[in-house]
């Protein structure tokens, strides 16, 4: 599973270092929106680049947005964090409404660096570059 997101968003990054901390089974790779794989990957699933609302988990031919993907990465991660399914009854539209109001103010809300996230060098061959690296 790959996941794409904005890496010079300081919440995505979060997000990210969340991720590479509690994904134990190491199923997640990750592709930054600045990267030639993750603009591929955004083209693929009819993304715009230029103006991203969401991040996108890419699962073999089928991809997830906005809190679809949210609850499948959590999903992923095992007890206690696949607890937030309880949410998911919650209408999509204010689930993904309210997630595409963060998405649309991250970088006034949460800031934004103007330098791309970078990995740990233990973390590096998680992280996607160019589609090559897909297998």
């Amino acid at each position: 599973m790959i996941i794409v997101f904005d890496a010079k968003c300081l919440i995505c990054s979060t997000w990210v270092q969340f991720l590479l901390k509690h994904d134990r089974r190491r199923v997640f790779r990750f592709a930054s929106m600045q990267s030639s794989a993750g603009v591929a990957l955004l083209t693929q699933a009819g993304l715009s680049v230029t103006r991203l609302e969401t991040l996108l988990l890419v699962d073999g031919e089928r991809s997830y947005q906005h809190t679809a993907a949210i609850f499948r990465v959590l999903h992923q991660l095992g007890f206690p964090w696949k607890l937030a399914w309880i949410i998911w009854p919650l209408p999509a539209f204010i689930r993904d409404g309210a997630y595409r109001w963060i998405a649309r103010n991250r970088y006034r809300l949460f800031g934004s660096s103007e330098s791309c996230f970078l990995p740990a060098a233990k973390d590096r061959l998680r992280f996607v570059e160019d589609m090559s690296e897909i297998i």
